[in-house]
């Protein structure tokens, strides 16, 4: 594991339970867009995918790579632009409009048959689709398999009762040979109520572990004064690599 100024702070909590029965629903995430209660968006990119962004891709050109609950995330024109494709599935049309206008990508939209009310916006150069419906709705698309999962911020926005269901999604989604990127925060889950959610490690062997070898590259200190507002005053984010066993 790679050596940070907060590897020997990180513990895990025991109260996790005390998150397992809050639920958001898919409109209250459509509302914060509206809302502009979006500070989980990184414009500058994720800074942990940056650093391991050579060991996640392997040298590797023409992958498939998706995105779960992919926002407006900057990280899905990195990889087009070094020629992967690109998937993800957002709830929040707004979010994937936004995308699209701030990376100056011309698009076009069309209706999913198999998802009633659902979109796919899909770049004009044909390497990126985005698609707009509940991720729970997204195998009725047959959206196909991929090489890679870049997972920032969707298994920790989920509902925790929803988890086993997503892992499942996820491992179907997936190639043989996958690499799977996964960040995960730890924090006290009695001070703050989520999202974003608390994740054991213990969790993450149950949801992954018989299907994948889970390893931890990096534990760095993740806080900042924004999440004072959480109540919280320290805050860990934990970078895993899943593979296949």
């Amino acid at each position: 594991m790679a050596d940070t100024r907060s590897s020997v702070a990180v513990k895990e909590y025991p109260d996790a339970e005390v998150q397992k029965n809050r639920v958001l629903t898919l409109e209250e995430w459509q509302d914060k867009w509206v809302r502009r209660h979006i500070s989980f968006h990184q414009e500058q990119g994720h800074q942990l995918l940056k650093k391991y962004l050579d060991t996640f891709l392997e040298g590797e050109s023409g992958l498939r790579v998706f995105f779960p609950l992919c926002g407006k995330a900057v990280e899905m024109k990195w990889f087009a632009d070094r020629g992967h494709s690109v998937v993800g599935v957002e709830i929040s049309e707004l979010g994937i409009r936004e995308f699209f206008a701030e990376q100056n990508i011309s698009y076009s939209e069309e209706p999913i048959p198999e998802i009633s009310g659902a979109k796919v916006f899909k770049s004009s150069s044909g390497n990126i689709s985005l698609y707009c419906c509940s991720i729970y709705d997204l195998p009725r698309a047959n959206i196909g398999k991929f090489d890679r999962i870049w997972d920032r911020g969707a298994l920790v926005a989920i509902n925790p009762g929803d988890r086993e269901c997503y892992a499942d999604i996820m491992l179907s989604l997936l190639r043989k040979g996958f690499q799977y990127l996964l960040a995960i925060l730890s924090y006290d889950p009695t001070k703050h109520a989520g999202p974003p959610f608390y994740v054991t490690d213990a969790e993450l062997k149950k949801l992954f572990g018989p299907k994948c070898t889970i390893r931890c590259l990096e534990e760095t200190d993740a806080f900042k004064e924004q999440h004072r507002e959480w109540g919280i005053d320290c805050l860990f984010e934990k970078l895993y690599l899943l593979t296949e066993k």
